[in-house]
Parts: structure tokens; sequence; C-alpha cells
């Protein structure tokens, strides 16, 4: 008994024991696994924070480059802007450069046309526009076909006619096929004769238009036909019709007021033009254009004031020389022999804040004398002063010169629709005068104008009927004067005349007065003399300036 209890308390303490053991392993074991844990996770973190370290290079990294890209974008856009503004001031500079350069050719530009007008060119063309029918209309309708309804449709054979009802089937398919193959054709019928009608309807439209369009064509040509005609026959109103035309088909800038009128004096072939010209605020005040990168702003450089009045002054006498030479050339039966051009600014007067229109520049100019110019090369100033032209020694200021021709008195002359007998008492007709009473009239005219005048002693014609001295020193003298009440165009004789009574009187000045006009060889005569030919024009003009209201009728031929 003693060994059996000794033997199972060994057991019982060999099994505490090892369970302590097992125990302690256990512990040990969880020990050695939550260090391993410990272990792992300081290796997760460090791994973590490793990481998160990188992540963070990498983010300051990133931060860094996208810091650059931002300033060199930034820079970028600051270089294309002002690339930008540069353009913008190369543009104005361009867009500154052609506006001067247009104006400086207005002469040139048409040296190189043809400025007569074809009448032909006036007369619309006869082409009228082909039928074209709408696509649905153009082609017949495609006809239904038998065969399209019947189709695979077929009568039994063989066997299949031994099956009851097989042929009735077969018989009533057929008849509503060909009956529905019947209809369709009436309804093609029916669609086909509706496309002939609409189609025919829109041919007989398109007939009738095509009629009436040659029918205005026709009537246009007879009415250019008819223009012609009359422009060949020396027609006035012809006449300065065509030379509107002539002037209107001139191209100008934009910024040109490009308005006009024109008259025609069938006694002397001679045109009067009246342009109006710019103002001179056409020219830009700015002479260049500047960027300040400081400041980013667009500067201007001023355009020297005689540099505007030089440019100014240019377009006056460009536009002068090429109106005169367009007129002539464009003459196509030789009715013009003079051109005189008168150029008018429609402007505000500063000091009265009232519209006023000066005129600028006036010449009269010989179509012999002035086809002989090369107006390629001239001087333009140069030229306008061999012709005699009275141009304005400040037309940048608007100081106007006298007209060679006044345009409203020349207008009025060769109208003759007015009430004569009405305006007889307020308005007298000067052809109406005696011719004494005409030289009164004259040597009156004068006398107001400053001069000493003395009527003399009627010399039938050829002789001295006025007698005037102009008192200023230096510049005065004696003036011999004459005056023709004519209906007729004064010739070169008339003038001869008057210059030998100057050589023999001793006079300074010869003034030869008409109501009607002068020849062109009156004109070349006086050129270079110190001859003044005042026409009805000018006499009216001159009266006007003085107070009385007159006008010209001539008595029928």
């Amino acid at each position: 008994m003693g060994r059996s209890f000794g033997y199972y308390a060994r057991q019982i303490a060999r099994a505490a024991r090892k369970a302590e053991s097992a125990r302690k392993r256990s512990i040990r074991e969880a020990e050695r696994a939550a260090k391993a844990r410990e272990r792992e996770q300081r290796s997760e973190l460090v791994q973590l924070e490793r990481e998160q370290r990188a992540e963070l290079v990498q983010l300051e990294r990133l931060s860094r480059e996208s810091e650059k890209l931002r300033k060199e974008h930034e820079k970028l856009q600051k270089q294309l802007y002002v690339e930008s503004r540069i353009q913008e001031v190369d543009e104005m500079n361009a867009e500154l450069k052609m506006t001067i350069e247009s104006f400086q050719n207005i002469l040139a530009d048409t040296l190189g046309k043809d400025d007569k007008i074809s009448f032909d060119s006036l007369k619309p063309s006869t082409n009228f526009r082909v039928f074209v029918p709408p696509k649905d209309l153009s082609e017949p309708l495609a006809a239904p076909t038998e065969q399209e309804f019947i189709g695979d449709l077929k009568a039994p054979t063989g066997v299949a006619r031994l099956v009851p009802g097989s042929q009735k089937r077969y018989e009533e398919l057929l008849a509503k096929a060909k009956s529905t193959y019947a209809a369709a054709l009436e309804e093609h019928r029916r669609k086909e004769q509706n496309r002939q009608v609409h189609l025919n309807r829109l041919k007989a439209e398109h007939d009738k238009e095509k009629l009436d369009f040659l029918a205005n064509v026709v009537s246009q040509h007879q009415e250019v036909d008819e223009f012609e005609r009359a422009y060949r026959a020396g027609d006035k109103d012809a006449i300065i019709t065509y030379n509107s035309m002539v002037l209107e088909r001139s191209e100008y800038p934009e910024e040109f007021p490009h308005q006009y009128r024109v008259t025609y004096s069938q006694e002397s072939k001679e045109l009067v033009v009246e342009l109006d010209l710019p103002a001179p605020d056409i020219i830009p005040e700015e002479l260049e254009f500047k960027y300040n990168k400081t400041k980013d702003t667009i500067e201007s450089k001023a355009r020297k004031a005689n540099e505007v009045k030089d440019l100014y002054q240019d377009i006056v006498s460009s536009l002068t020389l090429r109106t005169i030479h367009e007129v002539f050339e464009a003459d196509q039966s030789s009715h013009i022999e003079v051109v005189t051009f008168n150029g008018v600014v429609d402007t505000v007067d500063p000091a009265t804040g009232n519209s006023i229109r000066p005129c600028v520049i006036s010449v009269r100019a010989l179509r012999d004398e002035f086809m002989q110019l090369n107006l390629s090369r001239v001087d333009k100033a140069a030229c306008l002063r061999n012709l005699k032209a009275q141009v304005s020694p400040r037309a940048s200021e608007m100081q106007p010169v006298k007209p060679v021709v006044e345009f409203d008195m020349v207008d009025k002359r060769f109208i003759e629709q007015e009430d004569v007998l009405g305006n007889l008492e307020s308005r007298p007709n000067l052809m109406d005068l005696k011719p004494s009473e005409f030289e009164n009239l004259v040597s009156n005219l004068f006398g107001q104008m400053g001069l000493e005048s003395k009527l003399t002693r009627s010399s039938r014609d050829g002789g001295v009927d006025v007698v005037a001295f102009d008192t200023r020193p230096v510049i005065g003298g004696k003036v011999i004067i004459q005056a023709k009440r004519y209906k007729n165009t004064v010739g070169v004789s008339a003038v001869r005349d008057l210059f030998g009574t100057m050589m023999n009187e001793g006079a300074n000045k010869g003034i030869l007065v008409t109501t009607s006009g002068y020849g062109t060889d009156a004109f070349e005569f006086a050129k270079d003399k110190p001859i003044e030919l005042i026409d009805g024009g000018g006499l009216l003009y001159l009266l006007d300036q003085i107070g009385v209201k007159a006008r010209i009728v001539m008595p029928p031929s």
C-alpha cells in the first residue's frame, strides 16, 4: 500500500510538474509571441514612418517642382502678354502707316486706270437663270409592275393540286394581288399627273419671270443707248450725269466724304466740279505708337504741326489734280475743253459755332495744257502754281480763297425753269439790260469793290468801256475793263482786243466781263498775261458779294 501510494504521489507530482512546465512554456510562448508582435508592430511603425518620410520627401519634391512650374508658367504668361502688347502696337503702327500711304497715293492710284466708262458695261446681262426643277419633280415616277405584287405566287402543281381547296386559294390570292396592282397603278398615274401639273406650273412661272426680266433688260439697254446718244450729241444733262458717274467710281479712302456737285456750260465747254474735301482732322495726330513695358501702357508720339499741315496740303493738291485728270481722261467725245475745280470743306467755324463751307482751292485747267502733264512725276504744289490755282496758304486752318467760278452761280445760270416774270423785279435778268445799262452796271460793280471807276463814251465794241484805278500803293495801277452782254461764247479775238487796248492805254491789268462764257482759246491767250476773264457765273458771284441778286436767263435761240 505504501508503494502504491508513493507511485501515485509521484505520478501526481509528475503531472503537476508537467502542467506547471506547460503553463510556464505557454507563458513563455505568449511572451515570445507578444514580443514578436511588438517587434512586428515596431517594424511596421518603422516601415510606415519610412514610407511617410518618403512620401513627405516626395511631396516636398513635387511641391518644389510645382512651384518651379508655376513660376515658369507665370514667366511664360508674362512673356506672352508682353509679346501680345508689342504685336498690338505693331498692328497699330502698320495701320497708321497704311493710312498715311493711302493719303500719299491718292493721285498715283488713279494714273494706272482708264477712267472712261464703257456704255456697254452699263447694260445688264441678258442671261437668266436656267430652269432647274426640284429633284422630286425632275424624273418621272417609276411605275409599279405586276410581278412586284404577284411575286412568287404560283399555281399548285403535282401533288399540291391534290390538296383540297389549293387551287381555289391560289385563285383568290392571285385575284387579290391583281386588284392591289391595279390600285397601285392608278395611284401611280394620279401622282405622275400631279407631278406633271406641278412641273408645268413651275416652268410657266420661270418662263414668265424670264420674259419680264428680258423686257426689263431691253428697256434698260434702250435707256443706256439713249443716254449714250444724248452724251455723244453733247446734251448737257447727259454730260453732267456721265461725269458724275466718273467721279462716283473714283475710289477714295473710306474716311473721305466722297460728295461732289457737277455742272456744265455748253457754250464754253466748261465742266465745273465742286468736291467736298476731308477736314484736316482726317490726318492721324499720332506719328507712331510705343509700348511702355514698365507701365504696361501704349503711348503715342505726336505728329508735328508742320507735318500735319503739309500732309493736308498734299491731300488737297492730290484730290484736285486727280479729279481734273479723271474728268479729262474719261471724256469720250471732246465735250470738255475746260475744267474748273473748287475744293470745299464742310466744317464748323470755331469762332461762331456755325456750319461753313470754305473753298480752300480753286483752279481752271485747259485740256491741251493739262493733258501734257506727267502727273506721275510732277511736284503737286509747283504744278498747281503753274496752273494758276487759287490755293489757301493755310488750308489746314480753313482759310478760304475766292473761287475761280462760284458753283451755285454757274448752276443757277443754266436753270431756266424759274418764273422769269414773277422774279423780274426782285432778281433782274441781266440779259434784259441795254448794252449801255450793262456797262454802267459793271462800272458800278467795280466801284463798289473799291476801284475808282470811270465809264467811257460808248464805242460800240472792242473799245474801252470802263477805266478804273486801283489806288493801293505798289500793287495798284490803271485797269481797263470791257463789258460784253453776250449770249454766245466770247472768242479769243475779244481778249486780243482787250490786250491791245491795255498796251495802248499803258494799263497794268485788263478785265473782260461777260454774261456768257469763254472758249478754250480765250483762256489759253490770257493764261500768262495780266488779264482776268469773268464769265456769267463769276459776274453773278461778284454782284452777290455786294448784295445785288441777279440772274442770267438767255433768250431763245
